[in-house]
């Protein structure tokens, strides 16, 4: 593969449509741009409309680029991630994310 450069930020994403079953309210949309995936890595950029959607979560690490967003962990914690922020999920993590600004972040899934 060769070495490349994307501007994170700004970066023109496809869609990745929720599944309906998945929205809780509002219309969120959600895009991603794969940058590399392997058998055992995946790393990409994602984002998620304002809205809110439930998810079932994988090994992940994650650091927000822009937007706010509420992510309650069924039977865990609040995490509340704002720009700069660095969070951590668990693979099975039933997990609620309520958008409150357009969320952009960078993902590093194991596994």
């Amino acid at each position: 593969m060769p070495c490349y450069v994307v501007p994170a930020a700004t970066a023109e994403l496809a869609a990745d449509p929720l599944d309906l079953s998945q929205v809780v309210s509002g219309n969120p949309q959600v895009s991603s741009y794969e940058l590399r995936e392997t058998d055992s890595l995946s790393v990409g950029i994602w984002q998620h409309t304002i809205g809110v959607s439930t998810d079932v979560e994988v090994d992940e690490i994650f650091v927000v680029l822009s937007g706010h967003a509420t992510i309650e962990i069924t039977g865990g914690p609040t995490l509340q991630v704002g720009p700069g922020d660095v969070g951590v999920l668990e693979a099975g993590a039933q997990a609620t994310w309520t958008v409150h600004d357009d969320l952009r972040k960078i993902y590093i899934i194991a596994g």
